[in-house]
């Protein structure tokens, strides 16, 4: 009973749960964003071959 008590008791392991789960969090902001930043740097350059053949067909 005493074992029991005493596990139930102990939150030495909480703070490292809770810096796992703000590094995962983290993680997903991380890659969404260098997602949507890729993204935008490949619209980026189509854009630009687009109007460098259209530059050169006239």
């Amino acid at each position: 009973m005493w074992a029991m008590r005493r596990f139930l008791g102990d939150e030495s392991g909480g703070t490292a749960i809770e810096y796992g789960l703000i590094i995962a969090l983290l993680s997903l902001v991380i890659v969404a964003g260098i997602g949507t930043v890729g993204n935008a740097v490949e619209d980026m350059f189509a854009n630009q071959d687009r109007e460098l053949q259209k530059a050169f067909n006239q």
